[in-house]
């Protein structure tokens, strides 16, 4: 019979711990309430004030009969599902010549920029009026968002077990 470290049991995996973190950013910053307080409160010429509305980028508004609001949601939707599967499928800290850290950070940096670019080219595909252009235009967009907010899902990733 093994012996395990009770303090491991009550920990999630990175890629859990990950996922909320996806959860709760795209929730809380993504939410309408957010998004006015952004757009309203910041100043864009600041670096903060465009940090915090790029935050916002996966808006939602759900209950909304607007087909422009059905491409945000599907967006935000998108968004989480796809973060959550990269984070189970992409396990760098099991095959990094690297074990620990600095390895779970980079994975879950990664997933997050990749499912936000794929996020954006599907749900512009797949919203009204589609066209290659625009998706990939999107695609650009959702992985500069990625790419700049990322750090806050590998962040969270650290606090799990491989």
């Amino acid at each position: 019979m093994a012996l395990t470290n009770g303090a491991v049991s009550r920990y999630g995996t990175a890629a859990g711990t990950g996922t909320l973190a996806v959860l709760v950013l795209v929730a809380v910053c993504g939410s309408p309430l957010y998004v006015g307080w952004a757009e309203g409160s910041t100043d864009p010429n600041s670096t903060g004030g465009w940090f915090l509305r790029l935050l916002a980028w996966p808006a939602w508004r759900l209950g909304s009969g607007d087909s422009g609001v059905l491409a945000t949601d599907l967006r935000a939707i998108l968004l989480v599902v796809l973060a959550a599967a990269l984070l189970y499928v992409l396990p760098a800290a099991q095959v990094a010549r690297v074990q620990g850290g600095l390895s779970q950070f980079f994975s879950g940096w990664g997933a997050y920029v990749l499912a936000a670019g794929l996020a954006a080219l599907l749900g512009t595909l797949l919203g009204p009026d589609p066209s290659l252009l625009k998706a990939l235009q999107a695609a650009g967009a959702g992985a500069s968002y990625g790419f700049l907010s990322g750090w806050i899902i590998g962040t969270a990733s650290l606090g799990g077990r491989a």
